[in-house]
């Protein structure tokens, strides 16, 4: 049997040829995907004979409890590869599945916990595929929110404050640094944001 036959045996397959499957990630890979916007969700070292193929869709699904977390379709690899996602600059290596989001429900998972998975990648019945997609309902309205980032730096020249500013972005990232987001227009609803949660900055209310 083929690899194309067995794709559409498995009873994934659809009248165009393209498939449907669930990606299970890891919690830190999870969390990674979460804190910074990505494109492409790109994993490495998956050993399975049937493997999707560009086209088919694909969805990327948080684990304990499993909950769906995005959908995307998978794309051909490109020269520049993320292993890492905060490593952009590592190395192409064979075999890596790519695949670019369609739509991200990172902030409101949707429960997928009558799914049985077998492993990080696992084929799903088409009627699986659709009832999962059913539950996200239509996307929300897209606005323009103000995000900020205040960090108080010694310096000796405003370059050189700068220059420490991005050295901190960088080392502390948004695991540790706060940044504060309000809808444009209303800047008195701002909140606070860490670990990609909203965190409360007020030492009084902790009292």
């Amino acid at each position: 049997m083929t690899t194309e036959t067995a794709h559409r045996a498995d009873g994934t397959g659809h009248a165009d040829g393209a498939g449907t499957w669930a990606v299970v990630l890891p919690a830190e890979r999870y969390e990674a995907e979460r804190l910074v916007h990505h494109d492409t969700l790109e994993l490495t070292g998956l050993t399975d004979v049937v493997r999707p193929r560009p086209g088919d869709r694909v969805a990327v699904l948080a684990d304990e409890p499993p909950r769906l977390v995005a959908l995307g379709r998978v794309t051909a690899p490109t020269q520049r590869h993320r292993e890492d996602p905060d490593d952009p600059q590592s190395p192409v290596e064979p075999g890596t599945l790519v695949v670019a989001y369609t739509r991200r429900t990172f902030d409101e998972p949707v429960p997928a916990d009558l799914l049985a998975f077998d492993g990080p990648l696992t084929a799903l019945a088409p009627a699986a595929f659709r009832a999962l997609v059913d539950q996200l309902g239509p996307p929300p309205a897209r606005r323009t929110w103000l995000v900020s980032l205040d960090l108080p730096i010694e310096a000796d020249t405003p370059a050189e404050a700068v220059r420490l500013f991005w050295s901190y972005v960088q080392d502390l990232g948004p695991r540790e640094l706060p940044a504060f987001v309000s809808p444009s227009g209303d800047e008195l609803a701002m909140q606070a944001f860490v670990l990609g949660a909203e965190a409360n900055q007020d030492p009084e209310e902790d009292d």
